[in-house]
């Protein structure tokens, strides 16, 4: 009889905790982005025929890429865009332990007119197994502050990316840990190829003189490799960059690399910079994802403040000050 009662509690308990995981995932996360700006959002397929894809199942296959550009616009009319149109579905995971990305609002607008510009062109590299749409708050709030974001999401590297319509998933090749220095030497030259492509695609809208490269993890090696091999570079970013492999910087880990700036951001984890999290998680998912204990929010505005004020510094010329946040300070190994 005992027995009988303590099952039925713990049934009780974990039948609550699902009906609360499954409201939440059903609340609306939004991602609107605060800025002087409304920003627009266009994803295309690009391909580098110069380049044959080392990573494709096939070979001779040319390097295909999926590209979403969040730009600043003339007005917020118009339907919003969805955070994963179809065949980006596939980027959900947890199930109810989640946010629905139907209840994501990214508060941007699909295909809009672009403000005047011209505008610095900031092209965005993903971390490994990740995808450009995974950036989303971050990408839309640099557009607003004046900047044409270009999310390169790395085929055969990220876990899913849709090209043409039909999802595309790792290949053998793009997720061999021992190709390290190849995916590097692959995204970087993703970069190069959509800066270039961003000025000639978006015209008067991208100031060709003015590019920076900014990259998440693994991507952030790439964004600086992209930018030591392009005369055009004014500058590289990196989010949770792990500096020493091959480099000339000591061994360790920075949660915001500017530059010659280093900084560590106190609670901040691998994925804290990511829309991740942003998300509802339900426990235990939430404790088990590299999250940290800084809230999603306030990392958002963090990140976008320092890389706000670094592209202000290296695009317009500003005198370099560091945002005023408490949970930020120089990384050891790094210093100023």
């Amino acid at each position: 009889m005992r027995m009988a009662r303590v099952l039925v509690v713990v049934t009780l308990v974990v039948a609550g905790l699902v009906a609360y995981a499954v409201k939440q995932s059903r609340a609306p996360v939004s991602l609107r982005p605060d800025g002087i700006y409304e920003v627009g959002r266009t994803t295309d397929l690009w391909v580098d025929r110069s380049r044959t894809d080392q990573l494709a199942p096939l070979g001779g296959t040319p390097r295909l890429l999926s590209v979403w550009t969040w730009y600043p616009a003339t007005s917020a009319q118009g339907a919003e865009s969805a955070y994963a149109p179809p065949g980006w579905e596939g980027l959900h995971r947890y199930g109810w332990a989640a946010t629905s990305f139907g209840s994501v609002r990214t508060g941007t607008r699909d295909d809009v007119a672009f403000a005047a510009g011209p505008f610095p062109v900031v092209v965005l590299l993903p971390d490994q197994g990740a995808a450009a749409p995974q950036y989303t708050a971050l990408a839309s709030r640099i557009a607003a502050q004046g900047y044409l974001v270009v999310g390169v999401t790395p085929t055969y590297s990220a876990g899913l990316t849709v090209l043409d319509g039909r999802p595309v998933r790792a290949s053998a090749a793009g997720q061999d840990p021992t190709r390290r220095a190849q995916f590097v030497a692959v995204w970087a030259a993703d970069a190069r190829f959509a800066a270039g492509r961003a000025v000639t695609q978006y015209g008067r809208h991208a100031d060709p003189a003015k590019v920076v490269y900014l990259g998440h993890g693994l991507g952030g090696t790439a964004a600086a490799a992209a930018c030591r091999a392009d005369d055009r570079c004014d500058g590289t970013a990196a989010l949770s960059e792990e500096v020493g492999a091959g480099g000339k910087r000591p061994s360790g880990k920075a949660d915001l690399v500017l530059g010659g700036r280093a900084f560590t951001v106190e609670g901040a984890e691998r994925l804290t910079f990511t829309d991740v999290a942003l998300y509802r998680l339900a426990p235990p998912v939430r404790w088990a994802l590299p999250l940290g204990r800084l809230d999603g929010r306030r990392a958002l505005e963090i990140a976008s403040a320092y890389l706000g004020a670094y592209l202000r510094a290296v695009t317009a010329g500003q005198a370099w000050a560091a945002p005023s946040c408490p949970e930020v300070r120089p990384a050891d190994m790094l210093g100023q």
